[in-house]
């Protein structure tokens, strides 16, 4: 179970982005160049994703929404941190 739940956090955000960009014109309107968009995919979905969720074609992100933008790198930063310690236990685990 703690598995599925691992895979869907690292593969789930890069899907819901991966769609939303290809689909959907937020992604081009809310950043300037393709990279920004492409590094994120690959290294901070839940981040980029939480940014053009509180993104707004007027003001950009502004004032608490960055608490948003927070909670999503803090959600990365998690979900790497689980991975790493899941391959720790498995290392160290008896044969």
């Amino acid at each position: 179970m703690c598995c599925l739940v691992l895979t869907a956090g690292l593969i789930g955000p890069r899907i819901a982005l991966l769609v939303w960009w290809i689909f959907g014109d937020t992604v081009e309107l809310a950043f300037d160049s393709w990279i920004w968009p492409l590094l994120g995919l690959i290294f901070l979905p839940w981040t980029i994703l939480a940014y053009l969720i509180v993104w707004s074609p007027i003001v950009g992100v502004d004032g608490g929404e960055w608490i948003i933008v927070a909670l999503g790198f803090l959600a990365d930063v998690l979900t790497y941190s689980g991975r790493a310690a899941r391959s720790r236990y498995e290392t160290s685990r008896p044969a």
